[in-house]
């Protein structure tokens, strides 16, 4: 039987444990200390992100990242692309050849730009590298814990990696689909939050909805040439990864990015507003 180590407990991270889990997978989701992944293995939630959305009996929580990838087949990192290159380096001693890597970390790596993908390259060995892959598409967390349909892409250069991930996330409301654009699949999970930080700005000081057609269509197109000029595929910014997740972000409530946008078009000071959040 399969079996999944998650990274993070984000409202991402808890997310996909969540919904490994009610496949039917054992999942173990890791915390960062002791008393964190006591707290959530006692109360069977995550308190302070998800109160209200009980864990499937199939998951665990525990802050022992050893221990948890020591059975893995797949090992998801859903922590905040800030934090990505550190997480990488705790756990890359307990990860082992034929071990599937997915980053569902949506960001480029802060000062040096990288995608998710090029820190893992960066940090693990080549022999591990034919493991690698990235999850994205629009995945409003809070829809996915509502058991709302909804669906993904995950991207490998080596498409049975992606086809073996695919096979673990998939499920009657969960549609993933599988593609070889790591670059474009990362491209547009990242760049879209730029975007919508712009609409939630259009939102905030009621321009209307003409205005933030316009800045979404023109914002695809600038994203859509950066990601061809990086190498991507231009037709996966058709696809889930590119206006799916860019359509859902920016006009979604839920939006993390829109609703930034939104208090910054108040007034708010930015600080204050970041400060005020729960998530990134």
């Amino acid at each position: 039987m399969s079996t999944v180590a998650v990274i993070g407990t984000t409202t991402w991270g808890t997310c996909l444990a969540g919904q490994l889990a009610r496949n039917g997978v054992t999942t173990t989701l890791v915390a960062r200390t002791d008393l964190e992944a006591t707290t959530l293995q006692d109360q069977r939630q995550n308190p302070h992100l998800l109160p209200g959305y009980k864990f499937p009996h199939t998951l665990t929580v525990t802050s022992d990242a050893q221990r948890a990838l020591a059975n893995a087949s797949l090992v998801i990192l859903a922590v905040p692309s800030h934090t990505f290159r550190q997480n990488i380096r705790l756990i890359k001693d307990n990860i082992y050849p034929d071990q599937a890597i997915l980053s569902a970390s949506k960001g480029l790596e802060k000062n040096s730009g990288k995608r998710m993908s090029q820190v893992m390259e960066e940090e693990l060995p080549k022999t591990l590298s034919a493991g690698f892959c990235v999850l994205s598409g629009p995945n409003l967390a809070m829809e996915i814990v509502d058991q709302k349909p909804s669906s993904a892409v995950v991207a490998a250069r080596n498409l049975n990696t992606a086809t073996r991930a695919q096979s673990l996330l998939m499920s009657q409301i969960f549609r993933v689909y599988t593609n070889d654009d790591v670059v474009g699949v990362e491209f547009g999970g990242a760049l879209k939050n730029i975007i919508a930080i712009g609409c939630g700005i259009i939102d905030g000081l009621k321009y209307g909805d003409n205005s933030k057609a316009g800045l979404i269509t023109r914002g695809l197109a600038e994203i859509t040439r950066l990601g061809v000029q990086a190498g991507a595929n231009p037709l996966t910014f058709a696809g889930l990864a590119g206006m799916g997740d860019l359509v859902a972000t920016c006009s979604s409530r839920l939006s993390r990015n829109h609703y930034l946008g939104s208090e910054i078009a108040k007034g708010r000071n930015l600080n204050d507003v970041l400060t005020s959040m729960k998530n990134v």
